[in-house]
């Protein structure tokens, strides 16, 4: 920068007290303890049994491709709010990686996540499964994330996420509203009508 550029910028700025904050770098991620780590680290741990683990086992499921599109929407849900979660428009509030997991792991811990989701009102979230190209049983775990979710009454749609967050190797998913925020939602829009 040029001493002229620099006078002009003091000039501009004029008496300016910076603010003082903790200094953190854009983009870096917060460490804690999300719902996704959560299940992940208990589904790892041996011994864990979940109650009611209603998905269906891996003989049942219907394989799909590494490279194919997961896509499903029950009906009710506009095409627009599809069309929205399909390009990612929706905040991830909760992750979920499957990598290195069992099927049996997996599907408690997709189990688990959904419910702990729906208990803390979380709508929109990602399912890391990963394509499984190299592996002898190829897409295994996206074919059983593919079908598991099918099954989740609480699962109102799910897509194969765009490729910044992590393409055909992970899942958004919309999960229903609590009803707690289904009540707060006809109060606000039986205000409007009034």
């Amino acid at each position: 920068m040029s001493q002229d550029d620099s006078d002009y910028f003091k000039t501009f700025v004029g008496e300016v007290t910076p603010l003082r904050s903790k200094q953190t770098v854009a983009g870096q991620r917060v460490q804690g303890d999300t719902p996704g780590t959560r299940h992940r680290r208990r589904a790892a741990q041996e011994g864990f049994a979940r109650q009611g683990n209603y998905l269906s086992p891996v003989d049942y499921i219907e394989p799909v491709k590494p490279w194919d599109e997961l896509s499903f929407k029950r009906d009710g849900v506009q095409h627009g709010v599809f069309k929205n979660l399909r390009l990612g428009k929706y905040p991830l509030d909760a992750r979920l990686d499957l990598h290195r997991m069992t099927v049996e792991q997996a599907s408690r811990a997709v189990l688990g996540f959904v419910e702990d989701c729906l208990e803390m009102n979380i709508r929109t979230v990602l399912i890391t499964h990963g394509k499984g190209e190299q592996r002898d049983n190829p897409a295994l775990l996206k074919s059983c994330v593919n079908h598991w979710l099918r099954q989740i009454d609480a699962v109102l749609a799910f897509h194969s996420a765009q490729r910044h967050h992590g393409g055909y190797g992970a899942t958004y998913v919309l999960l229903r509203k609590s009803e707690e925020k289904r009540q707060e939602n006809k109060e606000i829009f039986s205000k409007r009508r009034c």
